[in-house]
């Protein structure tokens, strides 16, 4: 019983799609349970972040099925109709094992190295743990990818002057106001990346901050811990002339700030520049607020770029974290001759 992988992540399609094949965690278990009822897979697990939206599933069905129903399931369970094409791939053994591994050592990531995917790996496997619908397939791949990963941090120097989210929410915010002293930040939707690069905001000399959250028990928590104050979800827009930088990264199904309504609040701030960092999928900023003036708008695509001039520096250690992965993966192959590639190249497989 073989393990398949089926996705689209950052190399192979844009946020625009990527949005619109997101789950959220509260839907993802009885996302499980319908694949493995409709017998596509005899377990799974489903992997859904800023940049990646993947099925991991060890299956019965010969690999071309297995990737045409997991596609069917993806399309339908999303009611996605317009034409796919290779925006979605698909990888069988060795590379699916390959790719799972490089997605938790990070090297699949859009910042080389970053740490942030092997916590959201280990949410997503121990989501499906707990609702049984991993089995001994699954939970030894997935142990082995995060022992992988553990080693690949402490024998290489992958993460050596790599960057995450918030530190180029940093580098943006100081091209765009030079001094962050006289900045105040504003966060809503207060989970880990947007904790994050709050403090990174903090410690390069902002002023203060907000925080909004649909759990106002968490805004106060999170508000205590930064030094800053906490807002009702709802009135998070109240304060918007007081802020200067906005970090957004709710679960809303749709856009919580729009074109029409930024511009009110700009002309209450005077035109003051606002630099708003939207690391949601979807989208918590509709696009179209980027053509206000004196308005900065960035989301998770558009931080790829910063994120390229950091890259140098890492590349060299790839080919160390790739011999220790190939060197672990064997063991996991169902089949035991199988080919094992030297490399890896963004997934080309199979569009089925």
């Amino acid at each position: 019983m073989p393990i398949v992988v089926i996705g689209l992540s950052h190399h192979s399609s844009p946020v625009e799609l990527r949005e619109r094949f997101a789950f959220a965690e509260a839907r993802i278990p009885a996302a499980l349970s319908a694949l493995r009822q409709r017998q596509i897979a005899e377990e799974a697990v489903i992997l859904s972040t800023c940049n990646r939206v993947e099925i991991y599933a060890a299956t019965a069905l010969a690999a071309d099925r297995a990737f045409a129903e997991l596609r069917e399931f993806l399309v339908t369970i999303h009611d996605y109709r317009d034409p796919l094409g290779d925006e979605v791939y698909a990888l069988s053994e060795p590379r699916s094992l390959e790719h799972l591994f490089r997605v938790a050592c990070g090297i699949d990531s859009m910042v080389l190295g970053e740490t942030e995917i092997l916590g959201q790996l280990k949410r997503a496997y121990e989501l499906a743990r707990q609702h049984q619908h991993t089995g001994g397939k699954l939970n030894k791949a997935f142990q082995r990818a995060f022992h992988v990963a553990k080693r690949v941090r402490t024998e290489t120097n992958i993460q050596r002057g790599s960057i995450s989210v918030a530190s180029v929410a940093v580098e943006l915010a100081e091209k765009i106001f030079n001094s962050l002293a006289e900045h105040d930040v504003m966060v809503v939707g207060a989970g880990d990346t947007s904790e994050k690069t709050a403090r990174a905001l903090l410690s390069r000399g902002a002023r203060s901050v907000i925080v909004a959250n649909r759990s106002y028990d968490r805004a106060v928590a999170l508000a205590a811990e930064l030094g800053g104050r906490a807002v009702q979800f709802g009135d998070w827009a109240k304060d918007f002339g007081e802020v200067d930088i906005v970090i957004s990264s709710t679960a809303a199904p749709h856009h919580i700030l729009d074109r029409a309504t930024l511009q009110g609040f700009m002309a209450e701030r005077s035109q003051r520049p606002l630099l708003l960092i939207d690391i949601a999928v979807p989208r918590d900023i509709d696009p179209e607020v980027a053509f206000l003036e004196n308005v900065y708008l960035y989301n998770v695509d558009d931080l790829q770029a910063i994120a390229a001039d950091y890259l140098k520096q890492r590349k060299e250690e790839i080919t160390r974290c790739e011999a220790i992965i190939a060197d672990k993966i064997k063991p996991l192959l169902s089949l035991p001759n199988a080919p094992h590639p030297a490399s890896f190249t963004p997934p080309t497989e199979s569009h089925a």
